[in-house]
């Protein structure tokens, strides 16, 4: 169901393990953030990766799909943000799988040192009873420990990853962070939007299409003009980062997301 009441407000949400939500495409939330897996045959690729902790999600979900660890062959991340590069390693490390992000993002997977810009502080947020309880499973999922993939491969904007099962295009679209992308899978009718469009803001809880706060984003003005690119994409469902899939219209959820504004 599309969520069209931008005046509700959820914390956290609910914890799914697998759930298939399109053809092929099954969603993961730990309660704050979604990460997506992506069956191709026999082979398997992770769109985000979470939080660290979240590593169990996936064992138990591939046992419960009779599938194999050594069937993930990719994780694509659509930003550099600790809630979805938090396993990515150890997928890198245990099921040999490859880790892909836009160039703009990589310094963001590869040291610790580097950490994403925001327009704001999130301390300025700690008022917003979400923003405490994403501080807290934050904290709890061991986020920090994400900070480091030791081997990344780059794309860019308008590839299609034909190594990657699944084949997703690319879409640069930049504001979240700079090298944020959204994902499509055009004989899939399906779109990742990452961060770049949510149905949840993990910040404030409110619900329905928008951008994520000034807290997690560095430059709103262009994450505004990056739903543009969105816009032109034709999809029978969008799978966000944070919230539910929505199946009203891509230009629906672009018109909703431009009323909601910032925060």
């Amino acid at each position: 169901m599309a969520i069209t009441d931008s005046s509700a407000e959820a914390d956290t949400e609910p914890v799914l393990n697998g759930v298939k939500v399109a053809e092929g495409v099954r969603r993961f939330d730990d309660g704050i953030v979604n990460w997506y897996l992506i069956e191709d045959g026999s082979d398997l690729t992770l769109v985000d990766a979470g939080f660290p902790a979240d590593w169990s999600m996936l064992t138990t979900a591939l046992g419960a799909l009779d599938r194999r660890l050594s069937d993930l062959r990719a994780v694509v991340i659509t930003h550099g943000h600790i809630d979805h590069i938090g396993f990515a390693e150890r997928a890198r490390r245990e099921a040999g799988a490859e880790v892909l992000v836009h160039a703009a993002d990589e310094p963001l997977l590869k040291s610790p040192a580097v950490i994403a810009k925001s327009e704001r502080s999130p301390l300025r947020y700690l008022n917003q009873s979400a923003t405490r309880k994403l501080m807290l499973k934050a904290t709890l999922a061991r986020a920090p420990l994400a900070k480091t993939v030791e081997e990344v491969s780059t794309f860019a904007d308008g590839e299609v990853l034909e190594r990657v099962p699944g084949r997703p295009r690319v879409i640069h679209t930049p504001g979240h962070t700079d090298g944020h992308c959204v994902l499509h899978l055009p004989e899939r009718g399906v779109l990742f939007a990452g961060d770049a469009l949510v149905t949840r803001n993990p910040y404030t809880g409110a619900t329905g299409p928008r951008l994520v706060s000034a807290a997690a984003t560095k430059d709103t003005a262009q994450a505004l003009a990056s739903l543009d690119r969105i816009a032109a994409v034709e999809a029978d469902v969008i799978l966000t980062g944070h919230g539910e899939p929505w199946r009203g219209g891509t230009g629906e959820a672009i018109r909703l997301a431009r009323a909601a504004g910032t925060s």
